[in-house]
C-alpha cells in the first residue's frame, strides 16, 4: 500500500480509504440490518491489505454502519483511523456533545480520530461558529480527548470552501471529486495548500463510473481494466488528494481497489491533461443534448426533463446504457430519490422549449430518450 502524509496532521494514511456507506445488508424480522458476518471480515480484509482509514456516519446503512465499523476496528487503535460525522441541526453546545457521545457509544470507542462536521457550507459554518455553540463544544471535546481531530465534509459553493479552510478549526476536508464532476478541483488545491488533509468521496461518481463505458475505458487505452479503474487512477493521481474513499461491497472489490491503490505512477501529467481534455469534449457533446440549467422546469406534466436528459447523456456519450436504463426505470417508477413522469407523459405543450436558452428540441428529444432507455 502507498501512504501519504495527511496534510499537517502528522498522520500517514493509505491512498485508499474504506467508505462504510454500502456495507452488506440483510433482513431480520422484516427490517434491514448490516450483515456483520460479512461486513466485519470485509473491512478486516481491507485493513490486512494496508487500508488504514475508514469513514462512517450516524445514518449510513439505516443507522447501523457505526456499530459494524466499531467491531471491525476493535483492537486496532493507532493502526486504523476512524472518521464519523456530526449531523448538525441546531448547532448548539449540547446537541454537539449528545451526538458525539452517541457515535462514541455506537463505535464502542473512547475517541474518534477524525470527527467531521457533516455537509457544511457557508450558512452551516456560520451557525457552527456562533458564540456559545457547537464550535465551543468541539474545542472542549478535543481538550477532553473525545475527538483527536476536527474535520468537515463539504457540499457548498466551491468558492466558499476557502472560508472553512482558512478558519484554523479543521485539519481536513471530505469533498466530492471525480471524472464527471471536477467542480471542486481548485478548492481542493487551495485546501491542500493550506495544509489540510484532502479525502475524496464519490471517486467513481456514486457508481456511475463503475459500469462498462467504452468512452471512459478508452481514455487510457490498454492501461486500465475498467471504467472504475480509470476513475480511481484519475482521482488518486491528483497531487492535491491524499485519500480516495471507496464503498467496497465484497472481497473482490477490496482486492481490486487495493491493487489500483498500490500502483506507482498512476497517471503522468500528460495523461491527466489528455483525460481532462477528452472529458471536456465529452461534456461539450453532452451539453448539445442538455446543459442541465433547469430553465425548462417546472413541467406541467411532472416530467423532470434535465434528469431524464442527463441519463440520455450517459447512454449516448459514455456508453453507460445499462446504468441509464436502470435509473430511468427507477426515476419513473418512484424508487429513486429523483421522481419524474416518463417522457411519454409529454403532451407537446411547448412550454419547456420556449424557456430553453439552448433552443433544444425538447419534445423530439424526450421521444428519443424514452425509445432508447425504456424497457417495458
Amino acid at each position: 500500500m502507498i501512504y501519504t502524509q495527511f496534510g499537517n496532521t502528522g498522520v500517514s494514511l493509505s491512498r485508499l480509504g474504506f467508505g462504510a456507506m454500502r456495507l452488506p445488508m440483510k433482513e431480520i424480522g422484516g427490517k434491514k440490518a448490516v450483515d456483520e458476518d460479512l461486513a466485519v471480515p470485509l473491512m478486516r480484509r481491507a485493513f490486512e491489505l494496508g487500508v488504514n482509514y475508514v469513514d462512517t456516519a450516524p445514518y449510513y446503512c439505516d443507522s447501523m454502519s457505526e456499530p459494524a465499523v466499531g467491531k471491525a476496528v476493535k483492537g486496532l487503535e493507532g493502526k486504523v483511523y476512524v472518521s464519523t460525522k456530526y449531523p448538525q441541526k441546531e448547532a448548539t453546545y449540547d446537541e454537539f456533545m449528545v451526538r458525539l457521545e452517541e457515535s462514541l457509544k455506537k463505535l464502542d470507542r473512547d475517541f474518534i480520530d477524525f470527527y467531521h462536521c457533516w455537509g457544511f457550507d457557508r450558512e452551516s459554518f456560520g451557525k457552527f461558529t456562533a458564540p456559545g455553540g457547537a464550535a465551543e463544544a468541539a474545542a472542549k471535546a478535543k481538550e477532553q480527548g473525545m475527538i483527536k481531530r476536527l474535520s468537515f465534509s463539504y457540499h457548498g459553493k466551491p468558492e466558499d470552501m476557502s472560508l472553512l479552510a482558512d478558519s484554523g478549526l479543521f485539519c481536513s476536508v471530505l469533498v466530492q471529486y471525480n471524472l464527471l464532476d471536477r467542480s471542486y478541483e481548485d478548492a481542493i488545491a487551495y485546501a491542500h495548500g493550506r495544509g489540510l488533509g484532502v479525502v475524496i468521496m464519490g471517486p467513481v461518481a456514486g457508481g456511475r463510473l463503475g459500469g462498462p463505458s467504452p468512452a471512459i475505458a478508452a481514455l487510457l487505452k490498454e492501461k486500465s481494466r475498467s471504467s472504475a479503474e480509470t476513475a480511481l487512477r484519475f482521482v488518486m493521481s491528483n497531487p492535491n488528494v491524499h485519500v480516495a474513499l471507496s464503498g467496497m461491497e465484497n472481497i473482490a472489490m477490496v482486492e481490486e481497489n487495493v491493487r489500483i491503490a498500490r500502483m506507482d505512477g498512476l497517471l503522468t501529467e500528460a495523461e491527466r491533461r489528455a483525460v481532462k481534455e477528452m472529458m471536456e469534449e465529452n461534456k461539450r457533446l453532452a451539453e448539445l443534448y442538455c446543459t442541465g440549467c433547469r430553465y425548462c422546469m417546472d413541467c406541467p406534466e411532472g416530467i423532470d426533463i434535465p434528469s431524464i436528459f442527463s441519463l440520455m447523456n450517459y447512454h449516448k456519450i459514455y456508453g453507460q446504457t445499462e446504468y441509464a436504463r436502470d435509473n430511468y426505470k427507477r426515476i419513473v417508477n418512484g424508487t429513486s430519490w429523483e421522481k419524474s413522469k416518463p417522457a411519454t407523459a409529454c403532451v407537446e405543450c411547448g412550454a419547456c422549449e420556449a424557456k430553453c436558452p439552448q433552443k433544444i428540441e425538447i419534445i423530439r428529444q424526450l421521444k428519443e430518450t424514452h425509445e432508447a432507455l425504456y424497457e417495458g
